[in-house]
């Protein structure tokens, strides 16, 4: 892993914890929302940034600060196939 690609990871784990932040406790936001956010273009290359920003999100579930849900419920993030949202750990 680069230098580059360890920031870029630091960087989608914070976005994640501070789009939360913004949002009520209760609120989820989707690994799109963190890519978006952590991309600098205005073209749609931050979907190169969507596994990087699953990743974060496993990384951040791991360290027990958020929970990876699909249709509302917790799921391990192991185990998560398609859409997931992510939210503050209850």
């Amino acid at each position: 892993m680069t230098d580059s690609e360890r920031q870029t990871d630091r960087r989608l784990e914070r976005t994640i914890l501070e789009l939360l932040d913004r949002r009520g406790p209760t609120a989820t936001i989707c690994p799109s929302d963190a890519a978006r956010a952590v991309y600098e273009g205005d073209d749609d290359g931050w979907r190169a940034l969507m596994e990087p920003a699953r990743r974060a999100a496993r990384r951040l579930v791991a360290s027990g600060e958020v929970e990876i849900t699909q249709a509302g419920r917790p799921v391990e993030p192991t185990k998560a196939r398609g859409p997931i949202r992510i939210r503050r750990a209850r």
